[in-house]
């Protein structure tokens, strides 16, 4: 654009703010792989107040030569951020934050604030973004049982399933962003995808094209995660199978008939030992095997709440170890790190 032009109206990017006093230019590669500029016209005491990088910057283009950029009778900053990302993000700035996730382009937008969040220290906007994240990608055990839940439940939108993002891609905005918090689960559901599937990129839910879309690629320092974590899931499945079923014995307080729950249990852990497959989630798996073993009449009612209680407790547990498999803190260091205040 040329010093002390007009931004013609389709160069012009929501928002724009007739009576702004700062125009903000972004450069986007279109289709026909040529710059095309986007420009937004703000108020530049609007995003000063919620960061001090911009504060910083705009105090520059304000002290600048005679011969500074002006359009639009406006001083200009150049920025080096996605159209997209930078409109979400000033918007967010002006009307306040509203996440959903209703598909995959929910999950881009959540991205592109949260990169920009980050890079310009909106430290409050940043909060918001992961704790919307974390209603998706959880770091508790309750929220990994709604995540199951929904998944199973919800309709497909966009011939995608639910939660309609890869987790590479999850795990790869949380690297770039260095939000640790979302790295446990994201990590844990992406092993149960196998190595070549994630090796092709060929999957559906990371060949949708965004100018916000994470790197589908999996990097030397994750593939170590995966594998540490795809190791752990199948041991854990084997465990759990071995001793906390087929090895299992009855309670003192058995009430069955001679030798009746221990044949159960036996019965039980052999048709585990048969159902379970290479993207079986083993805390899924372990809710499953506590309701058939309800169904099963032969096993008297002192055994079927020892073995519940006994099955949720080494859940509670497996899930609290999760972040050490590989490498990181607790969840609640996590928590402190990334959404103290």
């Amino acid at each position: 654009m040329v010093a002390g032009s007009t931004v013609p109206p389709s160069s012009r990017g929501e928002p724009w703010f007739e009576d702004g006093n700062i125009v903000l230019l972004a450069q986007a590669e279109d289709t026909a792989s040529q710059n095309t500029t986007i420009a937004f016209k703000v108020h530049r005491g609007v995003l000063a107040r919620h960061s001090e990088v911009f504060q910083s910057m705009f105090e520059v283009a304000k002290a600048g030569p005679d011969d500074a950029d002006v359009t639009d009778n406006c001083p200009v900053v150049h920025m080096y951020d996605r159209p997209t990302e930078l409109s979400a993000l000033v918007r967010a700035l002006y009307d306040g934050a509203s996440f959903e996730h209703r598909s995959i382009q929910d999950f881009y937008r959540i991205a592109g604030i949260l990169r920009l969040a980050t890079k310009y220290f909106i430290a409050y906007l940043r909060r918001e973004a992961i704790r919307h994240l974390l209603r998706t990608w959880p770091h508790t055990l309750a929220g990994h049982d709604r995540f199951i839940e929904r998944a199973v439940k919800a309709p497909l939108v966009d011939d995608l399933t639910y939660p309609y993002v890869h987790p590479l891609h999850v795990l790869n905005l949380a690297r770039e962003t260095h939000v640790q918090i979302i790295v446990p689960s994201a990590i844990y559901f992406l092993s149960l995808y196998t190595l070549p599937d994630i090796l092709r990129g060929d999957h559906p839910k990371l060949r949708v094209e965004h100018p916000s879309r994470p790197s589908s690629e999996l990097s030397s320092r994750d593939l170590q995660d995966y594998t540490l974590m795809f190791q752990h899931r199948i041991d854990v499945i084997m465990d759990f199978i071995r001793q906390d079923c087929t090895a299992r014995t009855p309670k003192k307080e058995c009430k069955g008939e001679s030798g009746a729950c221990q044949k159960a249990f036996v019965r039980l852990g052999s048709r585990l030992s048969r159902s379970w497959v290479v993207r079986t989630g083993p805390l899924h798996y372990m809710v499953q095997a506590i309701d058939e073993l309800a169904n099963d009449p032969s096993v008297c009612a002192p055994c079927r709440r020892a073995f519940k209680a006994d099955v949720l407790a080494s859940r509670e547990r497996i899930w609290k170890e999760l972040p050490g498999i590989i490498g990181l803190p607790s969840w609640d260091e996590l928590e402190r790190a990334d959404l103290a205040e």
